[in-house]
């Protein structure tokens, strides 16, 4: 394996991380009832149905609420996205120590997702996909230490 081969195992995952991220992020902004997207897992996290819960007086203007909570999620996953996609593509990596940052941060993010899924939506299918990215994560990881092996040498240092 070659320099070349080695650093596109590292920067290709990422880059595809940030391609779904900024694909799922606008659909939470533009459906019209997102918390819907997926509803078995938040129905079971709530113990009752939206429309139980939305029918309490109280909740009037919860659907309203809830709109705007996920907007500003999907802007985040969508503003991850284009993070991890323009940084993989406008800067050259191939140092150990901004490599190390962009793994880091991309491991601290799968990571909590995975603990808040696990914990709170335990039937999302969401989970599914945050394993996915863990993969493509570890491809990265993969790329990464390979890169370091051909370079025989410590950026760190």
């Amino acid at each position: 394996m070659n320099e070349t081969v080695a650093y596109k195992l590292f920067w290709i995952p990422i880059f595809i991380i940030g391609v779904f991220l900024m694909i799922l992020g606008p659909r939470w902004m533009i459906v019209e009832e997102p918390w819907l997207l997926d509803q078995v897992a938040n129905e079971a996290a709530l113990g009752m149905s939206f429309q139980a819960l939305f029918s309490a007086d109280i909740n009037h203007s919860l659907p309203d609420y809830l709109r705007i909570i996920y907007r500003f999620f999907g802007l985040w996953v969508t503003a991850i996205g284009v993070l991890f996609c323009s940084v993989t593509l406008a800067f050259e990596l191939k140092a150990k120590l901004p490599r190390y940052i962009v793994l880091w941060i991309n491991a601290l993010i799968l990571l909590s997702s995975l603990y808040l899924g696990y914990t709170k939506i335990p039937s999302s299918p969401f989970i599914y996909l945050m394993w996915f990215f863990v993969g493509l994560n570890v491809l990265s990881n993969y790329g990464s230490f390979r890169l370091d092996r051909l370079q025989g040498k410590s950026d760190l240092e």
